[in-house]
């Protein structure tokens, strides 16, 4: 066994010393200045996220016109979607440094195969330097937070041959799923967010509900469309006569009376 000195010892205690300060300093500089945004949507539906950035916490700078200084997410949603996206904490734009202060999100979810068969509703995730303790949204010790929405499905008629249509309509909502006021939302401040894992859970209704009053009757097996002065009325509400109904059309081309078992 070698013998070493007490100037040697001395040595090796100060290259131990200067590795650990140099493994420590390497961790704290390799923590992630990033996080996961993802989603457990129903089938068919997708999210576009548009992460919005400001000059940093006693910055001056500012961008000129403010350009590139959002980043967009599932943009092309219809041709390619990933439900998880790895957002940025921080950008450098023209030479000013950025911090992120929201996600805007849309919630799209399609009905059919035309493009323009789908419903839309908004969303949003919300960060601060700060934010006060009941406005944040908390982590399990797996590093997730998870906040909710429930939306549901309207339905009505359009143009000359009353073809449906839907509208999607979405409301925030408790961890089981019942509706709340607002749209979905959660906030979060800087240091909770390296790392971790924001999640958009939303639910769909069992049931469709007309979008407009007072132009379907409810009957057995579904609804039926009031006809109103005649086919050609589009706005065609029922003003309490509940035996002229009309056909409709279905987004798949069947002719219908009933919705949405499509006959009776």
């Amino acid at each position: 066994m070698p013998i070493f000195s007490s100037q040697q010892k001395l040595l090796l205690k100060l290259s131990a010393l200067s590795f650990y300060i140099t493994l420590i300093t390497g961790c704290a500089k390799s923590q992630p200045d990033t996080f996961i945004l993802t989603a457990d949507f129903p089938p068919n539906f997708a999210y576009k996220a548009i992460a919005e950035y400001v000059p940093a916490n006693g910055e001056t700078c500012t961008v000129p016109g403010g350009r590139n200084t959002a980043v967009g997410y599932n943009m092309k949603w219809r041709e390619s979607y990933t439900p998880d996206s790895e957002i940025a904490m921080y950008r450098t734009v023209s030479g000013c440094p950025l911090v992120i202060r929201r996600i805007k999100l849309d919630i799209n979810a399609s009905y059919w195969t035309h493009r323009g068969d789908f419903g839309g509703d908004s969303a949003m995730v919300i960060i601060r330097d700060d934010l006060e303790e009941e406005y944040k949204g908390t982590f399990s010790d797996a590093g997730e937070s998870t906040f909710y929405g429930h939306c549901q499905w309207l339905f009505r008629t359009s143009g000359a041959q009353r073809r449906i249509v839907k509208i999607l309509d979405c409301k925030a909502a408790n961890a089981r799923g019942e509706p709340e006021r607002g749209r979905p939302v959660s906030g979060y401040s800087l240091d909770q967010l390296p790392g971790k894992t924001v999640k958009m859970k939303i639910t769909l209704a069992d049931e469709e509900r007309p979008a407009i009053g007072d132009t379907w009757v409810n009957v057995t097996g579904g609804w039926k469309r009031c006809m109103g002065d005649n086919f050609e009325d589009q706005y065609a509400f029922c003003f309490g006569n509940d035996k002229d109904f009309s056909s409709f059309r279905m987004p798949d081309g069947r002719q219908c009376t009933i919705y949405p078992g499509c006959t009776e």
